[in-house]
């Protein structure tokens, strides 16, 4: 792979690995990747796939679908209305496992949409002080997992350049490139990973 491939998979990589594997093997399991075309998600739901799950990506628009399916995801749904409906026909016993990118807008759903015994694995937040439906998560027994990628332990960080790699040998592309940037303009790097103008990763170079 191409360093600027390996620059855009670094911190993405690993939380994507660490929020799809914390709870231990998905394999066989039904993954829940909330906000499947952003960074961490779309390799969460790269590596849930290449880890045998079965995978169903979120999306904020119609537009970002295809990123998604190229990612791996099975079923793609736009994070609207009628997500819990459309879920739950996919996965009328439950959804095993929850990659979470709003853990405050998204938490009382999720909870609907877990089985029994179910978990989530969140790493950020649109609110910083969400409430949680405390007494809905104790009766379904539901495991919560905060994931803060400068604190994972060598071991999680060594197994997900391990499946990371698996993955990109077995076919997976990895990020697009949206911009290449200069050094020198990085400043406009900057606006443009705030305001993209072209799909993809705004990679800057030396």
């Amino acid at each position: 792979m191409t360093l600027e491939q390996g620059a855009c998979l670094g911190i993405p990589g690993i939380t994507g690995h660490r929020a799809v594997h914390v709870d231990g093997p998905v394999r066989g399991r039904t993954v829940l990747v909330q906000g499947a075309a952003g960074s961490v998600g779309l390799c969460a739901v790269q590596l849930a796939r290449h880890a045998g799950a079965h995978v169903i990506g979120t999306i904020r628009t119609p537009a970002e679908e295809q990123t998604a399916r190229q990612a791996g995801a099975h079923e793609v749904l736009l994070n609207d209305a009628e997500l819990t409906a459309h879920v739950k026909a996919l996965a009328p016993e439950g959804i095993d496992h929850i990659v979470e990118i709003a853990f405050g807008a998204n938490i009382e759903r999720d909870v609907e949409l877990l089985r029994m015994g179910g978990s989530i694995a969140t790493y950020a937040t649109n609110a910083a002080a969400p409430t949680i439906p405390f007494w809905q998560m104790v009766f379904k027994n539901i495991h919560l997992f905060f994931l803060g990628s400068d604190d994972f332990t060598p071991e999680a960080k060594a197994a997900a350049a391990h499946d990371i790699n698996a993955a990109l040998e077995s076919g997976w592309s990895g990020f697009a490139k949206g911009e290449r940037i200069p050094l020198s303009e990085i400043a406009r790097a900057h606006e443009l990973a705030e305001h993209p103008q072209h799909p993809g990763r705004v990679v800057v170079t030396v």
